[in-house]
């Protein structure tokens, strides 16, 4: 029996998280559900956005669901006490080095994209983003230069680092067309010129798998004008948090796509990629499905389940093919109308 921790969060958080627990619930599989509360929720239920009882039900737990954190109301709080330093946390806390954010565009959905629809058709990648290094973790804080005040971060990565994302990008690749495309900016980075010595290293043991490398900014370019060419990419957590997000809108919606965060022993939290849309929350618009997608990601890398990953994966092409669509895709399905049209075709 696995225990999955279900954390929802802020804003809509917790009606996206329900959504994937019903579908979660219909497989019939042998799976039991700790909920515990996260972010903006957690801090004004305990004072922390993290607390430690929260903490040690993700430890606990063979996986974790995660809704969204995000609360205009602690906007002006502890910079340590801000509901997004939840999810830093667990990243950090459970190892969670390696991101997985699958950009697909489903068929029907073309339209919803901001490119022309026969480029748009062509998406179907795989980002491999780095999680616990780079500029978010660096050395950061201010100091006087002269009489002005100054701001700074460092950005930084070891080569065991880089080692470890990059042999999960190769293996990924290795499920898919066998292509990965390593994204940096090591023409004036000095960590971006590590990283691609130390993955150019590690390719010599996955020669089945093409290289190529591309800057980061010819990546934001060509995401747009051909994210056809696209199998897998791996880059940093700066870059890839940017590149990712920008794939998603690609793909139509980010309402529409899951992630995964996972360390070195499969353990994994699963996330829609969206925030907490705090202005929609509560009113029924929230699409349920990148949510629903990261539940599927949650069975197929962390449970072993990948047959019921399936099922899940095409019951959501189903109800889209038959026309669902919530607000975010140009139509007026509720958040429950959404679910029950995946219930209905599961």
């Amino acid at each position: 029996m696995a225990l999955i921790a279900i954390l929802p969060g802020d804003g809509i958080g917790p009606e996206v998280v329900a959504a994937a627990r019903r579908v979660l619930d219909a497989l019939g599989l042998d799976l039991t559900f700790e909920e515990a509360p996260v972010g903006g929720a957690a801090y004004r239920a305990h004072g922390h956005p993290l607390p430690p009882a929260t903490l040690n039900l993700a430890k606990r737990a063979d996986a974790v669901l995660f809704g969204a954190v995000g609360d205009p109301e602690f906007d002006n709080v502890a910079r340590e006490h801000r509901p997004e330093q939840a999810i830093l946390g667990l990243r950090k806390a459970l190892g969670l080095f390696a991101n997985l954010r699958p950009a697909k565009l489903f068929a029907g959905l073309e339209d919803a994209s901001a490119l022309r629809p026969e480029v748009a058709a062509a998406i179907d990648m795989v980002i491999v983003r780095e999680l616990t290094g780079d500029v978010y973790f660096g050395e950061k804080g201010r100091r006087m230069n002269g009489d002005a005040r100054q701001g700074y971060d460092v950005m930084s990565y070891d080569d065991n680092e880089v080692e470890r994302i990059a042999r999960v990008a190769f293996e990924t690749a290795r499920t898919r067309k066998r292509r990965l495309c390593s994204v940096d900016k090591a023409n004036v980075l000095e960590t971006s010129q590590l990283w691609r010595d130390v993955v150019n290293d590690i390719h010599a043991d996955y020669y089945d798998v093409t290289l190529t490398h591309m800057y980061v900014d010819n990546a934001a370019m060509q995401l747009v004008r051909n994210p056809g060419q696209f199998d897998v990419i791996v880059t940093g957590n700066l870059f890839g948090d940017i590149l990712s997000d920008q794939a998603s809108m690609c793909a139509g919606s980010i309402g529409m796509l899951p992630s995964a965060a996972i360390n070195q022993d499969k353990k994994g939290l699963y996330e829609p990629i969206h925030g907490s849309a705090p202005d929609i929350a509560g009113q029924g618009k929230a699409n349920p499905l990148a949510t629903i997608l990261s539940a599927a990601m949650m069975l197929r890398h962390s449970l072993g389940e990948a047959q019921a990953a399936d099922r899940i994966e095409a019951a959501v092409t189903a109800a889209l093919v038959a026309g669902h669509r919530t607000p975010d895709l140009g139509g007026t399905a509720t958040t429950g109308d959404m679910t029950n049209a995946v219930l209905a075709a599961l």
